[in-house]
């Protein structure tokens, strides 16, 4: 029988705002735990049949030490945090969630983008400090406005979220040129070399998995080749970017901006080249592209129904064994 379920990092996705009821119908017990340190997990998965983990890792001790368990369910898409080969050899199935967070994304890319675009914190600073009081006409002008009407999008990577934002970017009237494929699949009609994106974009944002391909793919190299203007977006993975590239070129003026919502290691380091004082016409927000409250609920459905399936026998997102 399913019947024990443990979340083990429930404050991961869930502040009190998200109706957890699904889960509840999902299984007859629960165990909830809002962090678990990494010496807690064997103890805490211990006689459960499903485990829920967000960022939890779950290697092979773990999975072995856990005679009770079937299923793992991510509270992510991402899978890097369980050790897959290890669950197969067990015979625990493990499952994902995809697409739930496709909106709130799309409208972290903009949010970024339209501040950097229009200046919003440096002209909010400019009355906040008194500015728009002192100054002699009806408006401040000290900082360049742009419109996104017909400028370029360039997206790298042209998955669900690609895709979605591509079709706000139309919306505002922009021209979108997409990269060929890092995988490696051959030419694909209507996309342009990588490189050419890059350097023809007036806005660069990333929408592709962390592979050995895409490791600091926006490297020092390909900043210089982006316009002086242009806008870096990054709402993927944190080490797609050379990060003290990226704050050197933002110093010097090679680039207009930058919107970053991930970094390489998360929460960061103290001392990260990122997170710097001097850094100009840089937004950075702590990986919460994803997390609209309608974006989690769909997650906590996701994961009721990823349960459901399985107990039924037909399990759904399956990404292994």
């Amino acid at each position: 029988m399913i019947e024990q379920g443990v979340f083990l990092d429930l404050e991961t996705l869930d502040r009190g705002d998200l109706d957890l009821s699904p889960l509840h119908d999902s299984l007859t017990r629960w165990t909830f735990h809002d962090y678990t340190r990494p010496p807690e997990t064997v103890e805490r998965i211990q006689g459960a049949q499903v485990v829920i983990t967000n960022k939890v890792v779950l290697d092979a001790d773990a999975l072995a030490a856990a005679p009770d368990l079937k299923l793992v369910c991510l509270a992510a898409t991402g899978t890097n945090n369980v050790d897959l080969e290890a669950a197969s050899r067990l015979g625990i199935t493990v499952c994902n969630v995809r697409d739930y967070a496709t909106a709130s994304v799309v409208q972290h890319v903009f949010a970024m983008l339209l501040s950097l675009t229009v200046r919003l914190s440096r002209y909010h600073d400019d009355v906040r400090s008194g500015a728009w009081n002192d100054s002699r006409q009806f408006c401040l002008l000290d900082h360049p406005i742009r419109e996104l009407d017909g400028r370029r999008l360039g997206i790298i990577g042209y998955g669900v979220l690609g895709r979605a934002t591509a079709q706000a970017a139309q919306a505002f009237g922009m021209d979108v040129a997409v990269a060929q494929s890092l995988t490696g699949r051959g030419p694909e009609p209507g996309r342009l070399a990588l490189d050419e994106v890059i350097g023809t974009s007036d806005v660069l944002s990333l929408h592709c998995p962390l592979t050995p391909e895409t490791h600091q793919l926006i490297d020092e190299h390909r900043l210089r080749m982006m316009k002086s203007d242009a806008v870096l977006i990054n709402t993927a993975r944190g080490a797609i970017v050379d990060n003290a590239a990226l704050a050197e070129a933002l110093r010097r003026g090679e680039i207009g901006g930058a919107g970053v919502d991930v970094l390489e290691k998360e929460p960061p380091e103290a001392g990260h080249p990122l997170l710097a004082a001097d850094i100009p016409n840089l937004i950075i927000t702590p990986h919460i592209a994803w997390a609209a409250v309608e974006a989690r609920q769909r997650m906590v459905d996701a994961l009721a129904a990823n349960i459901q399936a399985f107990k039924s026998g037909q399990p759904t997102n399956q990404v292994s064994p």
